[in-house]
Protein backbone atom coordinates (compact mmCIF):
# COMPACT_ATOMS: atom_id res chain seq x y z
CA UNK A 1 0.00 0.00 0.00
CA UNK A 2 1.50 3.04 -0.98
CA UNK A 3 1.47 6.92 1.02
CA UNK A 4 0.28 9.98 -0.10
CA UNK A 5 3.81 11.63 0.16
CA UNK A 6 4.56 13.80 3.42
CA UNK A 7 1.63 16.35 4.13
CA UNK A 8 2.34 17.16 7.41
CA UNK A 9 5.39 18.35 9.34
CA UNK A 10 5.20 19.22 12.76
CA UNK A 11 8.30 21.50 14.45
CA UNK A 12 9.11 21.30 17.80
CA UNK A 13 9.14 25.10 19.33
CA UNK A 14 10.71 26.55 22.95
CA UNK A 15 9.01 30.11 22.45
CA UNK A 16 6.11 30.19 20.05
CA UNK A 17 6.07 33.50 19.68
CA UNK A 18 9.76 33.81 18.34
CA UNK A 19 9.14 30.91 15.81
CA UNK A 20 5.95 31.79 14.81
CA UNK A 21 7.68 35.24 13.71
CA UNK A 22 10.75 33.24 11.63
CA UNK A 23 7.89 30.98 9.97
CA UNK A 24 5.66 33.51 9.02
CA UNK A 25 8.81 35.52 7.37
CA UNK A 26 10.37 32.27 5.90
CA UNK A 27 6.60 31.37 4.40
CA UNK A 28 5.62 34.29 3.09
CA UNK A 29 2.22 33.84 5.03
CA UNK A 30 0.30 34.03 8.43
CA UNK A 31 -0.42 31.40 9.71
CA UNK A 32 -4.02 29.27 9.15
CA UNK A 33 -4.49 28.15 12.77
CA UNK A 34 -3.17 30.64 15.81
CA UNK A 35 -3.33 29.97 19.55
CA UNK A 36 -1.26 29.60 22.61
CA UNK A 37 -0.97 25.39 22.35
CA UNK A 38 -0.70 25.07 18.20
CA UNK A 39 0.44 27.52 15.23
CA UNK A 40 -0.19 26.01 11.62
CA UNK A 41 0.45 27.33 8.11
CA UNK A 42 -0.40 25.76 4.79
CA UNK A 43 2.23 26.66 2.33
CA UNK A 44 2.12 25.01 -1.34
CA UNK A 45 0.01 21.96 -0.37
CA UNK A 46 2.11 21.10 2.73
CA UNK A 47 1.08 22.21 6.48
CA UNK A 48 3.79 23.37 8.77
CA UNK A 49 2.95 22.94 12.42
CA UNK A 50 4.84 25.16 15.14
CA UNK A 51 4.07 22.80 18.70
CA UNK A 52 5.16 24.03 21.82
CA UNK A 53 5.92 22.14 25.20
CA UNK A 54 5.44 19.07 22.94
CA UNK A 55 8.29 16.54 24.19
CA UNK A 56 9.33 16.29 20.43
CA UNK A 57 12.97 16.44 20.04
CA UNK A 58 12.82 17.27 15.96
CA UNK A 59 10.59 17.40 13.70
CA UNK A 60 8.25 14.64 12.24
CA UNK A 61 7.34 14.27 8.99
CA UNK A 62 3.81 12.89 8.60
CA UNK A 63 3.19 10.57 5.71
CA UNK A 64 -0.35 10.59 4.62
CA UNK A 65 -2.13 7.40 4.35
CA UNK A 66 -5.78 5.89 3.49
CA UNK A 67 -5.73 3.42 5.79
CA UNK A 68 -3.50 3.85 8.95
CA UNK A 69 -3.62 0.79 10.52
CA UNK A 70 -2.29 -0.86 7.35
CA UNK A 71 0.55 0.97 7.04
CA UNK A 72 1.80 0.57 10.56
CA UNK A 73 1.20 -3.28 10.35
CA UNK A 74 3.29 -2.84 7.16
CA UNK A 75 6.22 -1.04 8.83
CA UNK A 76 5.56 -2.82 12.26
CA UNK A 77 5.98 -6.21 10.04
CA UNK A 78 9.42 -4.55 8.16
CA UNK A 79 11.03 -3.71 11.74
CA UNK A 80 9.42 -0.47 12.82
CA UNK A 81 8.16 0.23 16.19
CA UNK A 82 4.92 1.84 17.32
CA UNK A 83 5.90 4.94 19.49
CA UNK A 84 2.55 6.27 19.30
CA UNK A 85 -1.02 4.60 18.93
CA UNK A 86 -3.26 6.15 16.10
CA UNK A 87 -5.18 9.13 18.01
CA UNK A 88 -8.14 11.46 16.95
CA UNK A 89 -6.52 14.74 16.97
CA UNK A 90 -9.41 16.47 15.83
CA UNK A 91 -12.41 16.07 13.39
CA UNK A 92 -11.53 12.22 12.35
CA UNK A 93 -8.16 13.18 11.89
CA UNK A 94 -5.74 10.50 12.80
CA UNK A 95 -2.10 10.61 13.42
CA UNK A 96 0.43 8.38 15.38
CA UNK A 97 4.20 7.81 15.16
CA UNK A 98 6.91 4.73 14.74
CA UNK A 99 10.25 4.54 14.96
CA UNK A 100 12.87 3.23 11.90
CA UNK A 101 15.63 0.70 12.58
CA UNK A 102 17.88 3.95 13.72
CA UNK A 103 15.25 5.42 15.72
CA UNK A 104 14.21 8.04 13.60
CA UNK A 105 10.70 9.05 14.07
CA UNK A 106 8.25 9.31 12.01
CA UNK A 107 4.56 9.77 11.52
CA UNK A 108 1.34 8.49 9.33
CA UNK A 109 -1.70 10.77 9.26
CA UNK A 110 -5.02 9.62 8.18
CA UNK A 111 -7.37 11.99 6.99
CA UNK A 112 -11.19 11.21 7.39
CA UNK A 113 -13.21 9.67 4.19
Amino acid sequence: MSTQGIKTVLHPVADLAAAKAVYTALLGIEPQADSPYYVGYDAGGQHIGLVPNSGMTSPIAYWEVADIQAKLAEVTAAGAKVADEPKDVGNGRLVATFTDADGNVLGLLQDPA
